[in-house]
């Protein structure tokens, strides 16, 4: 039975002085490449468990390495894609572009530093665009840690989604959601998360690995 849902993993290779780099002068170049590889680590093991009960086919854009090198660290269970040139937002635009070309009808993107992510939550997100609405998980930071679209709507809406948006600014997800107000697009906020990108962010993670 093919898939019809695909949920796509942004990261980065952990490669030392190239990730987390604002967390590289509290860590060292080492210590913010192994939480970078952890977080995913941890993303990856709650993703794992819809493949098989929602035939979910989870997808890992990756920067940095190669896939070979991604797929040593993370495993065959998932496919491996470059995010390729650009920001943020054309990478995303990509992403969703070519999942819909692929066939999949419920697209999720998700963003690898954020370690409340649960399994749970992730369903919550496929089952919500299964009633056709967009939905977005808001980061406690003004931007989204989560994007999910139905197909039907990536060919129209993706371009004005994810272009000359002032990314990594606390309006992202505020002008995001005008954007699809303006449209007239149903949508659906989950709660809202924190990523970790500061060492001030960083017993969000102790809090995660203590559960």
């Amino acid at each position: 039975m093919p898939h019809c849902e695909c949920l796509i993993l942004f990261t980065r290779y952990p490669e030392p002085g190239t990730t987390k780099t604002r967390l590289i002068p509290h860590l060292g170049p080492g210590g913010a490449a192994d939480i970078q590889r952890q977080m995913t680590a941890h993303i990856v093991a709650q993703a794992l468990p819809l493949k098989a009960s929602r035939n979910l086919n989870v997808e890992v854009r990756y920067d940095g390495g190669d896939e070979l090198r991604m797929r040593a660290w993370l495993g065959d269970a998932l496919t491996y894609r470059p995010q390729g040139i650009g920001d943020i937002g054309r990478r995303m635009a990509r992403a969703f572009r070519d999942a819909r070309d692929r066939g999949y009808t419920s697209i999720v993107v998700i963003g690898a530093d954020i370690p409340e992510m649960t399994t749970v939550l992730l369903n919550r997100a496929f089952e919500m665009i299964e009633n056709d609405t967009i939905v977005l998980g808001p980061a406690a930071d003004g931007g989204y840690y989560l994007i999910g679209l139905p197909s039907r709507v990536i060919a129209r809406q993706v371009p004005d989604l994810f272009c000359d948006m002032a990314w990594g600014t606390a309006t992202v997800l505020q002008e995001t959601c005008r954007r699809l107000q303006r449209k007239g697009l149903d949508y659906t906020l989950l709660e809202t998360l924190n990523d970790v990108d500061r060492p001030a962010d960083l017993p969000i993670w102790e809090r995660c690995q203590s559960k």
